[in-house]
């Protein structure tokens, strides 16, 4: 017998990842990655009363990105290429029954003047993410060093990123340019992409980057403020 509950959002997150392509695959590959969440009007500083002696978070959240898109039983991990199936409980796809997501993030600060406001690290989100829940991480009880990682056991190797000549002067502040990079670095590609001479677009913070991926290399061509 199936059963329904409702779950009301608490918070949304402010992300430099404006398109669902570019959005890292898992919390902290990209540690220049920073989001605020910002708590609805109804959620006082008593709400976060004692997170501040926290390093990081739990942030459970809605992939909003995908709503409505429905789920399989089976899914093709980017890990294995695209090309293996795994049940869709063993891995992390946003294509879910329920499409809740759950990501372990830096707490860098935390605001409480109006709005509060947790300033974190190594994000995963989309912008505008509906957050339903936060939660101090534990080391004492959730760290488990001799956890079993399944098919995920070797990080992903990080692509080495270059700017073509036309742009390598390009006046970026310094961390929108390391967002880049360490970006693109992560290959946001589909697993079962791999055309050298293809042009791949995303947006990150204000700009629209262009870039393609050859012989384990990621060469930015071109990169312009994003319109609107």
């Amino acid at each position: 017998m199936s059963a329904t509950h409702t779950l009301q959002t608490i918070a949304y997150a402010r992300s430099p990842y404006k398109q669902k392509f570019g959005v890292p695959r898992q919390p902290g590959l990209v540690p220049s990655a920073r989001v605020c969440i910002e708590f609805l009007p109804e959620f006082s500083a008593d709400c976060v009363r004692g997170l501040e002696s926290f390093s990081h978070i739990w942030v459970q959240f809605v992939f909003h990105g995908v709503a409505g898109a429905g789920w399989q039983p089976l899914v093709r991990p980017p890990r294995l290429g695209g090309n293996r199936k795994m049940g869709v409980f063993a891995t992390r796809s946003p294509f879910r029954p329920n499409p809740l997501g759950l990501s372990l993030l830096k707490l860098e600060r935390i605001e409480t003047e109006g709005r509060v406001r947790l300033w974190c690290g190594g994000a995963d989100l989309l912008d505008g993410t509906p957050v339903l829940d936060i939660k101090p991480y534990l080391p004492f009880v959730e760290a488990q060093p001799d956890a079993a990682p399944g098919f995920a056991a070797v990080p992903p190797v990080p692509l080495e990123v270059a700017w073509a000549d036309e742009i390598s002067a390009i006046s970026l502040p310094p961390p929108v340019r390391l967002l880049i990079e360490q970006s693109i670095a992560q290959d946001p590609r589909p697993a079962y992409q791999d055309t050298p001479q293809r042009v791949y677009k995303m947006a990150v913070d204000d700009w629209e980057v262009a870039f393609r991926i050859e012989n384990g290399t990621a060469l930015i061509e071109a990169v312009m403020e994003a319109a609107g």
